[in-house]
């Protein structure tokens, strides 16, 4: 294993042993292969530098007590970016493709992956570039399909707080946009409200539906949920947010494993006072507890500003063990790197 200050480690990029690489010309995707070179190397006229043909995920590596490595529902992550692929006339790379090349990143950098109990995972992100000699908006000749990892830490230091957020004016996405896909269009936009929340003192904004500007959609880059008074399992559907892996694990654990109703529907930002706990889900934080939102003139607190409500511990603590072997997983969700 490597000698990082594993308990100390951020979210940032770091250079690690190999990635693979694919790339798709003629019709068909080329024989993965691992590489130690960490720069590519493309065309100026690629699309995804000039018109957004690109996607990306995120996914991490878990080690478990026994010191075994698990990878966390990557089919889920392959479909999704086959659908932002479909979405951005990109083609979409196998399922069967996408978890190989996963579990071959994990297994060449396995001294990349955090001890147990240290928090530390490694994270992957694979992404899909549209390439080549092109000038005109159309989509590319060729595409690089690439999955690189780093280690990253526990995202809470000192455990799990809760952050405020404010409800922004902006848009992330437009109606009938790429708001459902993983594309970087949809983060370019967030960027400038998201900064704007975090200089008023905000852990980042909050996105209502672009259509009416009533309804919650996404919690910065993540994912919405809400525990009601009468113990039900909120979160927001809509045609303009990116269905989260998280959210939809959590979904099944509440139902399954809490016994909560688990609902999927509208949720007005006008209805706050209806929830008792709120929280933004995703890969990186996995949970961010919420302890308020101001919308206007309105500041509303949820369970409290400094401590983390029951129920969503308990969901923490749920997923979190499923992910590093803790804890019996539903059929399918875990994926062994041997």
């Amino acid at each position: 294993m490597k000698d990082l200050d594993w308990q100390n480690l951020g979210f940032g990029y770091i250079k690690t042993d190999y990635r693979y690489i694919a790339y798709w010309k003629n019709g068909s995707w080329s024989a993965g292969e691992l590489t130690r070179d960490n720069i590519l190397h493309i065309s100026e006229g690629s699309t995804a530098l000039h018109y957004g043909q690109q996607c990306f995920e995120g996914l991490k590596a878990y080690r478990t007590k026994e010191g075994s490595i698990n990878l966390f529902r990557p089919d889920e992550n392959a479909k999704r970016m086959q659908s932002s692929c479909r979405r951005l006339l990109m083609p979409e790379v196998p399922l069967e493709m996408f978890v190989d090349a996963c579990k071959q990143v994990v297994k060449a950098n396995e001294e990349w992956v955090g001890p147990y109990g240290s928090g530390a995972t490694l994270y992957l992100r694979p992404m899909i570039i549209g390439v080549g000699d092109n000038i005109g908006v159309s989509p590319a000749p060729e595409y690089i399909f690439s999955v690189f990892c780093c280690p990253v830490g526990a995202y809470f230091k000192g455990g799990m707080k809760p952050t405020n957020f404010l409800v922004s004016d902006y848009d992330r996405a437009a109606p009938q946009g790429t708001g459902a896909a993983k594309v970087g269009g949809n983060y370019a936009a967030s960027l400038y409200p998201g900064k704007k929340a975090k200089s008023l003192g905000f852990g980042d904004c909050i996105y209502l539906d672009p259509a009416t500007h009533t309804k919650i959609e996404e919690v910065g880059s993540a994912n919405f949920f809400g525990i009601t008074k009468d113990n039900k399992f909120v979160t927001p559907l809509s045609p303009s947010i990116l269905p989260s892996i998280t959210k939809y694990s959590l979904l099944y654990l509440a139902k399954e494993r809490l016994g909560m109703e688990a609902i999927e529907g509208d949720v007005y930002i006008a209805d706050l006072d209806q929830f008792k706990e709120a929280g933004a889900c995703g890969t990186a934080a996995v949970i961010t507890p919420i302890g308020a939102i101001q919308n206007g003139e309105d500041y509303h607190v949820f369970y409290s500003e400094t401590e983390v409500g029951p129920v969503t511990k308990q969901l923490y603590d749920e997923l979190v063990g499923i992910q590093f072997g803790d804890r019996p997983a539903p059929e399918g969700w875990i994926v062994k790197v041997e």
